[in-house]
């Protein structure tokens, strides 16, 4: 396990009040779990930004009955076969389906595969949930 270091954090009584309040809301035992776990989401943006080999998701959604959707988006993924590690298809209900696809590799590539799937005719939603490989943070 790594050492610890600890240091002191000055802040506005307002801001920390709000803090703390947001710490139980999220359920975090304590404030250094609240910052270590903000610290972790800049520095996997510092890696996004920096291109380094990231993983994420693209979380899709649409309706299948759309003629030719499906298709289109096989298509589209088919040509980021370097990128994607895996995808899941969810049946939500009769017309609406989800489909989640796992991706590692750069950043830029997979901000381009969520811009094309979402430019998509009939798709419904398209996000993309950045992460990191955990390497460096």
């Amino acid at each position: 396990m790594a050492s610890l270091v600890r240091f002191g954090v000055s802040l506005d009584a307002e801001l920390s009040k709000k803090f703390d309040a947001l710490i139980g809301v999220r359920s975090y035992t304590n404030r250094s779990e609240a910052f270590r776990d903000l610290i972790r989401k800049e520095l996997v943006s510092e890696e996004w930004r920096k291109g380094k080999e990231i993983a994420g998701a693209i979380i899709t959604l649409y309706d299948h009955h759309k003629r030719e959707l499906v298709n289109k988006l096989t298509d589209i993924q088919h040509d980021y076969q370097g990128i994607i590690v895996s995808t899941q298809h969810i049946h939500l209900d009769h017309n609406n389906c989800l489909e989640i696809i796992a991706v590692k590799g750069a950043p830029a590539k997979a901000g381009e595969l969520a811009d094309r799937l979402r430019a998509v005719k009939s798709v419904k939603h398209v996000t993309l949930a950045m992460s990191s490989t955990g390497r460096d943070i």
